[in-house]
C-alpha cells in the first residue's frame, strides 16, 4: 500500500511539474504578443477531448498582428503559430474564415470574438465554473427546491 501510494505522490509532483511549464509556456508566449498590441483570448476548455487556447495580437483598429493557438490532451502542449488570421479584423471574422479549421479552434476563435467585444465595450467577462461547482451549485439548488 505505501508503494502504491508512493507512486501516486510522484506522479502527482510529476504533474505539478509539467504544468508549470506549460504555464511559463503560456506566459512567455502571452508576453510576446501583449509586446505587439492587445491580446486576445479564447479559449474551449477540454474535458475528455483536447484543450484549445487561441491569442491575438490585435493594434488598435482591431487588425489581427499575429496568431497562437495551443491545441491539446496533456500537458505537454504548446503554443504553435495558428495561420489565416494575419492582417484580418477581428471584428470581420466569419464563419467562411473558419473552415480550414478544427470544431475546437473555432469554438476558441469564437470565444476570443466575444472577449474582445466585451473588453472594448468596457464590459467584464464573466468567470466560467468549474466543474465541481457547477455540481455543487445543482446539489445547493436540489436541496433548496426540496426545503
Amino acid at each position: 500500500m505505501f508503494i502504491v501510494m508512493l507512486f501516486m505522490a510522484a506522479a502527482f509532483m510529476i504533474q505539478l511539474a509539467l504544468g508549470y511549464f506549460q504555464i511559463r509556456n503560456f506566459t512567455k508566449t502571452y508576453i510576446e504578443l501583449r509586446r505587439k498590441g492587445k491580446v486576445a483570448i479564447g479559449r474551449r476548455p477540454g474535458k475528455f477531448r483536447a484543450g484549445t487556447i487561441v491569442l491575438f495580437a490585435v493594434n488598435n483598429k482591431g487588425d489581427i498582428l499575429d496568431a497562437k493557438k495551443m491545441q491539446g490532451v496533456t500537458v505537454f502542449a504548446k503554443f504553435k503559430k495558428l495561420k489565416g488570421f494575419e492582417n484580418k479584423n477581428i471584428l470581420s471574422i466569419n464563419d467562411n474564415d473558419l473552415n480550414n479549421f478544427n470544431k475546437l479552434v473555432r469554438i476558441a476563435v469564437k470565444d476570443a470574438i466575444n472577449n474582445y467585444k466585451v473588453i472594448m465595450n468596457g464590459g467584464e467577462i464573466p468567470e466560467k465554473l468549474s466543474v465541481y461547482r457547477r455540481i455543487i451549485t445543482k446539489a445547493e439548488n436540489f436541496l433548496m427546491a426540496k426545503k
